[in-house]
């Protein structure tokens, strides 16, 4: 399958990875990507950069070479509102979004709570891609997660570090099966992340696509096969 895309990764600002935005600059261009993405945590994660540095990305060249660079931001879904941690109108001014739960940000709830949270996070235009829906610590309604992928046009990610053994998030692999099922089931088309935190996971699909492999999971479906793909999804080129 063609890879040329890979938009959820983060550098030194996001307080947990280890590279800064240069480095993972280079290191994407050596991987011959097309569209690369840094999406630093929001200001709510612990260590992670204030609002200012979202405010001023501006400044930073969006072009690198035959590289195209979207700057964005991982957001934390805060409630059930689907509240997230960086106001308008900065939110609807990143290139690319991303918002996922995370436990230093909110603590999982009930299957209804969980799923409400992530659906009322698709409701706003802003919000692009839901990321690690696959997380068991928050077990969701995932055929409810993807008709709402559906109904707000809004990608879901298939997050190849939550397939890495070393992570802390529950059944993934599981979890990914069924929301392939459902997304082949209702023709939702999801996003390849590698979630990297250091330049060498950069591109990093190759658990996602052994998921995408065993489900028979159609490569029409998966974004990450061509940049036309992706940019309807996106703020960059969806402005509201």
């Amino acid at each position: 399958m063609r890879d040329i895309l890979d938009v959820h990764t983060h550098t030194v600002a996001s307080g947990h990875a280890y590279n800064s935005m240069m480095e993972m600059i280079h290191a994407a261009q050596e991987k011959e990507l097309e569209v690369y993405g840094i999406t630093e945590h929001a200001p709510k994660m612990p260590g992670t950069c204030d609002e200012f540095y979202f405010h001023n990305l501006k400044v930073v060249p969006r072009k690198h070479g035959d590289l195209e660079l979207l700057l964005g931001v991982e957001l934390n879904i805060l409630d059930e509102y689907g509240t997230v941690d960086l106001e308008e109108p900065h939110l609807g001014d990143m290139d690319v979004t991303i918002a996922s739960l995370h436990k230093p940000c909110i603590q999982p709830g009930s299957r209804e709570y969980n799923t409400q949270c992530l659906i009322s996070a698709m409701k706003n235009p802003h919000i692009n891609i839901i990321g690690h829906p696959d997380d068991g610590r928050y077990p969701v309604d995932m055929e409810a997660v993807v008709q709402a992928a559906k109904e707000y046009h809004t990608l879901l990610e298939l997050n190849n570090n939550s397939l890495n053994p070393r992570c802390t998030r529950l059944n993934a692999r599981e979890n990914d099966m069924e929301m392939l099922r459902l997304c082949k089931k209702y023709q939702v088309p999801i996003v390849m992340g590698s979630d990297a935190h250091y330049y060498e996971d950069i591109l990093n699909h190759e658990l996602a696509l052994d998921v995408i492999k065993e489900t028979e999971f159609p490569e029409e479906l998966v974004v990450n096969t061509d940049r036309e793909k992706l940019y309807p999804f996106i703020n960059k080129y969806q402005k509201v």
